[in-house]
């Protein structure tokens, strides 16, 4: 029983350390989420880590941010949108390792530029494989997604936050 005790502070101990390390991104920096911004550029040279956040700041029901899969991202349709939401200032935590993608799904707008790619490796910035926290990062700021749309329509509902 004192063994498995230890073992459960150390992991919530790692999971907190795991947590301090995280980046917070503000994406597009004082642009913020708006079409004009090199989004490519913007993402080059910053390294994102599972546990980091990033903010994308933009009035509500101006934008979205849309996560979508590669082949939506290359289309800029958010028709298979895994999460939407155009309330405003919304932060998305990275939660798994790989390529995320994200678009503005207001129509005409990720054709201007509003789309972004990051890729997200496994193990937080400045920690070794080896010093990973064994926990699972904390959950996402989204909620689930509501059921998607048949169709984009320029003035689509998001799911709650």
């Amino acid at each position: 029983m004192a063994k498995a005790l230890v073992l459960v502070t150390l992991l919530v101990v790692a999971g907190y350390a795991a947590q301090a390390s995280a980046t917070a991104y503000n994406v597009g920096d004082s642009q913020g989420w708006t079409t004009g911004a090199d989004y490519t550029r913007w993402a080059s040279n910053k390294a994102f880590a599972v546990g980091d956040t990033l903010a994308f700041s933009y009035p509500p029901k101006a934008h979205s941010v849309t996560e979508v899969n590669k082949s939506d991202y290359d289309a800029c349709s958010g028709r298979n949108a895994l999460r939407d939401d155009d309330k405003g200032n919304t932060v998305v935590t990275l939660d798994s390792p790989g390529w995320h993608y994200y678009i503005c799904n207001v129509p005409g707008h990720c054709a201007a530029g509003m789309k972004l790619a990051v890729l997200v490796s496994a193990t937080p910035n400045g920690v070794t494989r080896a010093e990973a926290p064994l926990v699972a990062p904390w959950s996402r700021r989204w909620a689930p997604s509501s059921p998607r749309p048949r169709a984009l329509r320029s003035s689509s509902r998001c799911s709650e936050i």
